[in-house]
């Protein structure tokens, strides 16, 4: 009945927290946008006392049942070691290794500097919650969303519409890589070895374990039904019970119940430390023999191709339709990012400074942008964490989603009114790539579109009545919207573009 009720709610859990990264609509957020918040080094980032105090509490009552209920990574793990389990037949497949307690626990200090010392880059690989946000980001939201573009083609021609078609692409090569590693070595261990991953890497894992060596609750021996026949210790997917000695290591121990459900003699039990059938044995961290990884790629590899082809397919149907007409049409020459010597972070960050230390890289934002203007950064210092670019969009004054979902108050929550006053950014008129003085052509985009008319259009030569306008910028005004940037038509830099303000104001 234990792991019933731990195997219903972690699944509840973990789909939840995973249509968060995968609903582009909102819908999802505005009901279950507290179960990012209940993440440990989320709440840790966002010093959120009371989620702490929770976690804290519930792991020296009950053990690790964040790593086996909460966090999705741990979730995801048991899923394809489970897989595993099934597919080679092998229920009794694990043994008992002793904890690797040097690599855990400097893994764990590398951890606490990197949080102390703002080094965002080692925080957001190393958090687990994080490291799952990515993977489900880059891999399996591009999947959701062309099956969500396949209903809204069928949709549309039953003349419903009921889904609408949303762009599909890759926001980051670079994280996309990161979280491609992340999700070869986290399958790999999981297939062959359990939570080997969590026992060795995640410092969350180590940090709750060290505390769940106190919990109240623990899972200990009846050694007079106990007949050493391996069962419980073959079941167990952290390797952490050694029936010769009859020992439990309660830090590596989560909390899952195989053991208990895998026990045919009733000699295990879940207890309270003083009413169990045995004193439970002092841990020691020690050593554990190197693990031999096998690629699990495949089944992602077939998922990933078939996005490819989907894409492929409606790139050629879209450039078909473009030729059907009077021959072709001309072809647009793509954008390109300008160099902005100040980032342009979202609205609600407050700072370029103040999103470093705090944000995770979790690419929660990144996913629930509608703008497509959030896009992972592959500087150094910020690496994979929000940063707004404007070839595909602009941020619209009446959004505010990225401040809504964002559970480590790197973007602080916001109201449309709040926005419209926000200066993010301020917006920089490059005069040779105008096409009023590179093409002697009459081009107003940028004031027309500016949503705080901080555009005005003026007389290139004022001698002369019939003289092109060109557009001066207040920057008193200028709120960093990017409508502008987005909106001109020079190729392949904007004459136009959004510098990034080191503090945000109002206006």
């Amino acid at each position: 009945m234990l792991k019933k009720i731990r195997v219903i709610t972690a699944s509840i859990f973990f789909i939840l927290l995973t249509l968060l990264f995968l609903d582009f609509t909102g819908t999802i957020h505005v009901w279950f946008g507290w179960l990012a918040k209940i993440q440990l080094v989320p709440a840790i980032l966002a010093m959120n006392a009371v989620v702490l105090v929770v976690l804290v509490l519930l792991t020296l009552l009950f053990g690790r049942v964040y790593c086996s209920v909460l966090c999705p990574l741990g979730i995801f793990q048991d899923g394809i070691s489970n897989i595993s389990g099934k597919r080679k037949g092998k229920k009794n497949r694990f043994s008992y290794s002793p904890a690797k307690s040097v690599l855990r626990y400097a893994v764990l200090v590398l951890f606490i500097i990197a949080v102390a010392a703002g080094v965002s880059m080692v925080v957001s690989i190393l958090d687990p919650y994080a490291a799952y946000g990515r993977i489900v980001s880059n891999f399996f939201a591009p999947l959701y969303r062309l099956g969500n573009n396949l209903l809204a083609l069928i949709a549309e021609r039953v003349d419903s519409y009921a889904f609408y078609s949303t762009e599909v692409w890759i926001k980051g090569w670079l994280t996309f890589g990161i979280a491609a590693i992340s999700l070869i070595i986290v399958a790999v261990l999981a297939w062959r070895h359990g939570r080997t991953y969590c026992n060795t890497i995640c410092p969350v894992g180590t940090f709750l374990g060290f505390l769940s060596k106190f919990s109240l609750f623990r899972l200990t021996f009846n050694e007079e039904k106990c007949t050493k026949c391996k069962a419980c210790e073959r079941g167990c997917k952290s390797s952490c019970i050694d029936i010769k000695s009859m020992n439990i290591d309660h830090s590596r121990c989560v909390t899952c119940f195989n053991c208990i459900e895998r026990c045919k003699f009733g000699a295990m039990k879940y207890a309270p430390v003083k009413l169990g059938n045995k004193k439970v044995a002092e841990e020691e961290f020690v050593s554990i023999d190197k693990t031999v990884a096998e690629d699990n790629k495949e089944g992602f590899s077939r998922r990933n191709m078939l996005a490819i082809l989907g894409t492929v397919a409606i790139a050629n149907t879209i450039k078909a339709q473009q030729l059907h007409v009077d021959g072709g049409l001309a072809e647009i020459e793509d954008k390109k990012i300008p160099d902005r010597k100040t980032p342009v972070v979202p609205p609600g960050a407050l700072s370029a400074k103040h999103m470093k230390s705090k944000c995770t890289a979790c690419q929660l934002c990144v996913s629930v942008c509608p703008n497509n203007i959030l896009r992972p950064s592959n500087k150094l210092a910020t690496f994979m964490q929000p940063e707004m670019s404007f070839e595909r969009g602009y941020c619209r004054p009446e959004c505010v989603e990225c401040s809504q979902v964002c559970p480590t108050s790197a973007i602080n929550p916001i109201t449309t009114a709040d926005k419209t006053a926000l200066a993010i950014g301020h917006a920089v008129w490059i005069k040779e790539n105008c096409v009023v003085n590179r093409d002697e052509v009459q081009c107003n985009n940028c004031e027309y579109h500016c949503p705080t008319n901080a555009i005005t259009m003026i007389a290139r030569d004022p001698g002369f009545s019939d003289s092109l306008k060109i557009p001066v910028i207040d920057t008193t005004l200028c709120i960093g919207c990017g409508a502008c940037e987005h909106l001109c038509p020079a190729r392949p830099f904007s004459a136009i573009y959004v510098e990034g303000n080191v503090r945000h104001h109002t206006v």
